[in-house]
């Protein structure tokens, strides 16, 4: 039986998202599920692979690991339910069906850096691309599991033990399927769980860089912060958690 066999065989029935994808190699998991969902292929989709030759993260930042040691996997959503100016809750679902599948293999609960991170401590864990494709979301995950990169955490010296990726893809996918459509719930959870919010940061925006502190996570998933001059929502940005004394903690 294979990786796809298996996560179909433990997935509920009524899971919308069933359609799946195991590849040995692509160059990207989010541009073959873009591909092929202009294609055609809409919600349910779900496209994972043991290793991307071109991954990619926000800004255009390269996702890098070594073949079978991350969970790499996108998956198209069609937010039929949801305004186009609350699609930033899509990438908050994914964020916490993320953390709902570290804890269930036994590694703990990650917290949320806005707007696509899972952090341990200053430690990245996972990190989180969404793109729209028509009138789908991409939203892709890759996730260390059993390795990682300098100054990075992975799943295995988080749990002390051996993860498997399978289970780790159906806890996933079926906290996923409960939190689709729920989204005032997204907003409150991730305003919860989102460790960006109290913390003194530092966003980069196409119109300059502020300093200010973060104090919230609205209902739409943006993030609310407190300027010099003024409280301000930022809906798309790269945001640095600022340490006291002025240094920072930052991930690629």
């Amino acid at each position: 039986m294979n990786h796809a066999e298996r996560v179909l065989g433990l997935l509920s029935p009524t899971n919308r998202f069933r359609q799946i994808r195991w590849l040995a190699e692509t160059d990207s998991t989010n541009r073959l599920a873009s591909d092929l969902t202009r294609e055609g292929a809409s919600q349910g989709l779900v496209v994972i692979a043991d290793h991307q030759t071109a991954g990619r993260g926000r800004l255009d930042r390269r996702w890098v690991a070594p073949a079978g040691s991350a969970l790499l996997l996108s998956v198209v959503v069609d937010p039929v339910d949801l305004p186009v100016g609350r699609w930033h809750l899509l990438t908050a679902a994914v964020g916490l069906a993320a953390r709902d599948a570290v804890a269930a293999v036994g590694a703990g609960w990650p917290q949320l850096k806005w707007p696509n991170d899972l952090l341990v401590g200053d430690r990245k864990l996972a990190g989180i691309l969404a793109e729209a494709v028509g009138d789908s979301v991409v939203v892709g995950v890759g996730c260390n599991v059993s390795s990682a990169p300098p100054a990075a955490v992975c799943l295995e010296e988080l749990s002390g033990a051996p993860v498997d990726r399978v289970a780790l893809v159906v806890a996933l996918l079926e906290s996923l399927d409960r939190r689709v459509g729920r989204w005032e719930q997204v907003a409150a959870d991730y305003r919860e769980g989102c460790a960006t919010v109290g913390q003194r940061v530092r966003v980069e925006t196409g119109s300059g860089v502020s300093e200010g502190d973060a104090v919230s996570i609205d209902d739409d998933g943006a993030l609310v912060v407190r300027f010099s001059d003024a409280v301000r929502t930022v809906h798309a940005g790269d945001v640095v958690h600022l340490r006291p004394g002025g240094g920072a903690t930052s991930w690629s």
